[in-house]
């Protein structure tokens, strides 16, 4: 087979293995490379040291470090929007927000072994064995949406986020370095952009947009409450709302999603609302085992424990109803230090006899500093 005729194949076979959109590109450094090693250098990518790692930019500018003798990057898109949560739940603070991508099961887990099933139907239909692959989804140091925008799946927007003019911006992003040169696409015109819109800047509570096209991490919610494992700093915690994981605000304003396209599959959605939009005092009561049982398929369960009860003592601060008193009352007793730091803060927030009595008994106890200067 010419490789004109072992890419449509290989397109063909991509869908049928559940993938939205598909495109292939030459193995090259990103276009946006200049951009992202300006923003690495301004600081804007917060405590995700891996991204600023020496070994990781120099992958990004050579991909055959990553895999050598690489020829092509097959980009695809797997669809995962599900519909809009009811308004009257989504607005309620007495229950959590959770970011449309981690309804269902954990993308990772879904996209990983049909992207290696892509690399071994390769191998298989050429008859070589010797094709060397390389899946990354969500990891690898590589500019997935410089490379998905080259193979025409979208357009980078302003709000950082690739934008199909067709199918809006709610799809999950894979690649397939190989080792086989294949019939690399190439945009017949270009893809319409953002224009005049700027959406997504206005809407962003937390001002996380200094620019077009340019996002500041260390203030945007979804960084806050996933990527940040630390102390989330007091003076964004009274603009995360509801938020417990993730934030898609953003790309809830686009104009282009109203094309979004519902996915084909219940993989990523869920039926019960209370798991989407969970109440905020069922997550602060979870133990190690409650969690670990309840987000055991879920991308959420990245974020382990400590981080989805901070976050949840955040929410719940800005609910700022008594109700969540006695449990926040227990946090401050936690194993966890970052959960009695943030648990106070949420006390202090609600206000009140009781929530006062307790911050003011756990501060005799207290031994670490930063959950002192919380409660004091």
């Amino acid at each position: 087979m010419n490789p004109k005729a072992i890419t449509e194949a290989l397109k063909t076979k991509a869908h049928e293995l559940g993938f939205s959109h598909v495109g292939v590109v030459p193995a090259v450094p990103g276009r946006t490379l200049g951009a992202y090693l300006r923003w690495i250098e301004a600081g804007m990518h917060g405590k995700m040291a891996y991204l600023a790692r020496s070994d990781r930019l120099v992958r990004r500018q050579d991909l055959t470090l990553i895999l050598s003798h690489v020829k092509s990057i097959i980009c695809v898109g797997m669809d995962y929007f599900t519909q809009a949560p009811p308004p009257h739940l989504a607005a309620d603070p007495s229950r959590g927000r959770i970011s449309n991508y981690a309804w269902g099961v954990d993308y990772h887990d879904v996209m990983t072994p049909r992207l290696k099933l892509l690399g071994e139907w390769l191998q298989t239909v050429c008859g070589d064995h010797s094709i060397a692959n390389r899946v990354y989804v969500d990891t690898g140091a590589i500019l997935e949406r410089d490379h998905a925008q080259s193979a025409g799946l979208g357009f980078i927007g302003k709000n950082t986020m690739l934008i199909g003019p067709r199918h809006g911006s709610w799809f999950f992003l894979g690649e397939l370095l190989t080792t086989l040169p294949l019939d690399y696409d190439r945009l017949s015109a270009p893809l319409p952009g953002c224009g005049s819109c700027n959406h997504c800047q206005t809407a962003c509570p937390t001002a996380a947009f200094p620019q077009p096209y340019v996002l500041d991490a260390r203030r945007c919610i979804s960084y806050l409450t996933i990527e940040l494992k630390g102390w989330i700093p007091q003076e964004f915690r009274p603009l995360l709302g509801n938020w417990i994981y993730g934030c898609d605000i953003c790309q809830d304003v686009c104009p282009f999603n109203r094309f979004a396209p519902a996915a084909a599959k219940p993989t990523f959605s869920t039926s019960n609302w209370d798991y989407a939009l969970p109440p905020l005092l069922d997550i602060l009561a979870l133990d190690e085992n409650g969690f670990h049982t309840r987000f055991a398929n879920s991308p959420i369960k990245r974020i382990k424990r400590r981080r989805l009860i901070r976050n949840a003592c955040v929410a719940a601060g800005n609910w700022g109803s008594t109700t969540a008193v006695p449990i926040l009352t227990a946090l401050l007793d936690d194993s966890e230090a970052i959960i009695r730091g943030h648990a106070a803060w949420a006390l202090k927030q609600i206000g009140g006899a009781a929530a006062e009595t307790a911050v003011n008994n756990a501060i005799k106890n207290e031994t670490d500093e930063q959950v002192r200067l919380e409660m004091s």
